[in-house]
């Protein structure tokens, strides 16, 4: 063999093995993630042809799979449409895309978890198609239906979770949407439907509740500088407070003020009296017995920067980095750069309600497999102790205060017979619109917790600067009332 001859061969020989590794990169090591892709185009339309698993609440398939007449592809239909629009998402093979549960809980809906490995099996040898498996959630429909019913049209959202075990009961973002509209087989109409949702100013396709805009929490965050404060030393729920109408922010000379720039009780009340009537001047002249450690300490523990699923992605809530005293003080009643998601503030409440212990959240109680017999169960998942069972104790009597003493900000969650522990909030938006978002956070009933929640209502132009007492808090009262019977 000549040298030329050699050497093509080498070239040839090098390129057959180049080839080879490609494909057996593409055909093996990268087959899993090409089939997860979103853009795999492919596999969303022969998903389309798999018979497609439910997504059930309480007893009630939401979403699932009709066979379309004369043809091998399956039609994803929602029941309830924008009720569950947030958790179930939507499965399009129109434009090859699938969002939410239907994301999230992807490989048990199309059937290939190795949780429905038995009936995997019997298709197997019965010769059957592969068919989906169910995921059943947590949800409480008629708590969901209140929180959509008292929101209206409204933006904001609700969340609800069980106290001891971090269930998300309800969990609905406003305004809401049909995806029923998106999983047509048509193209041309599922895209139209899209562009529309997505051109839509009021933003329907956020889930607000979880991974929509972060909100400033306002003075909700006064539980988290409360605790700050309670750990440090430097004050008990007994201490006199200096609470001025006003007062001017260390360093500056802006001037900051009480809601409607009213009296603190006698201008010294306890740190109780002024949690109850949430004041402004209180907590920024207390935020200089902290440093920024003290207060970032407690926002990690907190969760605050950490991901999360549940299985849908939580968006991280933030804290800054570093402040001065003036923005640490505007820290301290939930301003400045502090943003969170209402989950977020949720998942405070259910701390405090535990005695200090943060629970993970989860949405799916049970996966079953196409003959809806239960493969797996959830368990329960203990984060963490985030806060001692007595620095709890002491922040559910000040929060029981908010909604029990006549000068509580939270009144409107009263519930007779029932102990509400509560915290108000009025959020300014700080971007020269002069709005302002609404909170509610608490839980329910304080001596014996079951429910904790997180209502937020945003400022509109009909209604730019609505108040946590008057506008969060009815809307927590009839869910704790429904999710109580």
């Amino acid at each position: 063999m000549n040298t030329q001859i050699r050497r093509l061969f080498i070239v040839v020989l090098m390129m057959f093995a180049a080839l080879g590794l490609i494909v057996t990169n593409n055909q093996v090591i990268q087959a899993p993630s090409l089939n997860a892709d979103g853009r795999n185009q492919r596999t969303i339309l022969h998903a389309a042809e798999v018979d497609r698993g439910p997504i059930i609440v309480a007893g009630e398939a939401v979403a699932s799979s009709k066979k379309i007449e004369d043809s091998s592809r399956y039609q994803r239909s929602y029941s309830q449409g924008p009720l569950y629009a947030q958790t179930t998402g939507y499965f399009s093979a129109a434009f090859s895309q699938s969002t939410g549960m239907e994301a999230a809980a992807e490989d048990i809906l199309d059937g290939q978890s190795q949780v429905l490995l038995a009936q995997r099996f019997r298709n197997l040898f019965t010769g059957q198609n592969r068919q989906g498996g169910g995921v059943v959630l947590t949800l409480n429909p008629n708590m969901q239906k209140i929180a959509a019913e008292k929101l209206g049209n409204r933006k904001g959202a609700v969340v609800a979770l069980d106290a001891n075990t971090g269930a998300v009961l309800a969990m609905y973002s406003s305004p809401s949407y049909d995806p029923n509209s998106l999983a047509v087989f048509d193209s041309q109409e599922a895209n139209t439907a899209y562009t529309n949702l997505i051109n839509d100013p009021s933003k329907p396709l956020y889930n607000r509740a979880i991974a929509g805009d972060l909100y400033a929490p306002g003075s909700t965050f006064k539980i988290l500088t409360t605790i700050a404060l309670l750990e440090k030393g430097v004050v008990t729920p007994e201490t006199e407070m200096d609470s001025p109408v006003s007062t001017t922010l260390p360093g500056t000379a802006t001037s900051v003020s009480n809601i409607e720039s009213t009296e603190c009780g006698n201008g010294h009340p306890t740190l109780s009296e002024a949690f109850a009537r949430s004041c402004n001047t209180t907590f920024v002249l207390a935020s200089e017995k902290l440093t920024h450690t003290d207060l970032a300490d407690v926002t990690n523990r907190f969760e605050f920067g950490t991901s999360q699923k549940i299985p849908l992605s939580v968006t991280p809530s933030q804290f800054p980095d570093s402040t001065d005293s003036a923005q640490l003080a505007m820290s301290a009643i939930g301003q400045y750069s502090v943003k969170v998601t209402p989950m977020e503030m949720a998942m405070i409440a259910q701390t405090i309600a535990n005695k200090g212990t943060m629970m993970r959240p989860y949405l799916i109680s049970q996966i079953v497999d196409s003959d809806l017999q239960v493969q797996s169960q959830t368990s329960p998942i203990r984060v963490g102790q985030k806060i001692t069972p007595e620095i709890s104790s002491q922040l559910t009597q000040m929060m029981t205060g908010v909604v029990s003493q006549p000068y509580g900000t939270g009144t409107s969650m009263a519930i007779p017979g029932v102990s509400v522990a509560a915290k108000t909030g009025t959020a300014e938006l700080g971007d020269g619109s002069g709005r302002a978002n609404a909170w509610a956070v608490g839980f329910a009933p304080a001596d014996n917790p079951q429910i904790a929640f997180a209502v937020l209502v945003e400022g509109d132009e009909s209604h730019p600067v609505p108040h946590g007492g008057t506008d969060a808090g009815p809307i927590a009262r009839a869910l704790l009332q429904e999710g109580l019977k």
